[in-house]
């Protein structure tokens, strides 16, 4: 998180922003301080405190950012209590330890989502869910029942996760355009969930398992609307998360050919961009999840 970067956002819309926080010496006195005193992984935390302690008291922020931070703060809870729940179990164990370095890296960092997510939202914060990661609804016996031991299970469900966050954040940053801190914050988020996906991607290709014989060798980033997942019990429900990336027209442009060049095929169109998906998508695709 580069929160000179956010500061600087954050004083173009709101030139009293130092004031709200105390003096402007104060205030970067205690922005460099965040670097030496707090561990990296933390340094979410600290600042969504901070911005909280600015904004929490104001009316800068609407119903519908309130809306949309608790909506990626639910997705947020989702995957958090996901790697939560298969770090150290039987699949995970199978493992190299490379991946279980990766896997543990990115639970921290999703529970860095969450504090963040919370802290920026104060008391408006939504509370957690209970989830059911078999995506049974509650009944425990759900299509992905066993992904506990199964390391192949695990990867699959953590890509289909990733790259559902990733297209979730785009479909909902335009709610946030009124609110440059929460959207900046938003977009550093996404960038993280985006390294999520592609690292996941690689560590299946590795692995070289649930993976469909045509859409080998698995690439970091989707390819129209193929999932990289072979995996029949829930093959209808991930087949939702990837649905519509086989758009080849970007600002009603046709890219396929474009400037005359063959190589640019309809994959290579639908790889430049990540397709948003609106919160009814996002909803319908988690519902299984949540109790």
């Amino acid at each position: 998180m580069n929160l000179q970067n956010i500061i600087s956002e954050i004083e173009k819309v709101d030139p009293e922003v130092y004031d709200r926080l105390d003096t402007r010496r104060k205030a970067m006195k205690k922005f460099a301080n965040l670097s030496g005193k707090v561990a990296l992984a933390s340094l979410p935390i600290a600042f969504g405190s901070m911005l909280n302690t600015a904004y929490g008291k104001t009316s800068s922020v609407t119903d519908l950012v309130t809306d949309t931070l608790n909506f990626a703060l639910t997705l947020e809870y989702l995957e958090a209590a996901f790697y939560n729940k298969i770090a150290g179990s039987a699949g995970y164990l199978t493992a190299s330890a490379a991946d279980q370095t990766a896997l543990t890296k990115i639970k921290n960092d999703e529970n860095a989502h969450v504090a963040f997510l919370k802290g920026a939202l104060g008391a408006a914060a939504v509370a957690s869910p209970t989830f059911d990661l078999t995506g049974g609804k509650g009944s425990g016996t759900g299509p992905f029942a066993g992904y506990l031991a199964s390391y192949a299970v695990q990867l699959a469900m953590a890509q289909t996760f990733e790259d559902t966050g990733v297209r979730a954040y785009k479909g909902q940053a335009p709610n946030l355009q009124s609110s440059r801190p929460y959207l900046t914050a938003a977009l550093e988020i996404h960038s993280v969930e985006a390294r999520h996906a592609s690292h996941i991607r690689q560590m299946r290709r590795a692995l070289d398992a649930a993976i469909p014989a045509g859409q080998k060798p698995l690439k970091p980033w989707i390819t129209l609307n193929y999932s990289g997942i072979d995996y029949p019990p829930a093959q209808a429900n991930i087949n939702l998360s990837f649905a519509g990336e086989e758009v080849t027209t970007q600002a009603t442009v046709n890219i396929i050919g474009i400037g005359g060049n063959s190589f640019i095929t309809d994959k290579a169109a639908s790889e430049s961009f990540d397709e948003p998906l609106t919160k009814a998508q996002v909803l319908t695709i988690v519902d299984p999840f949540i109790v």
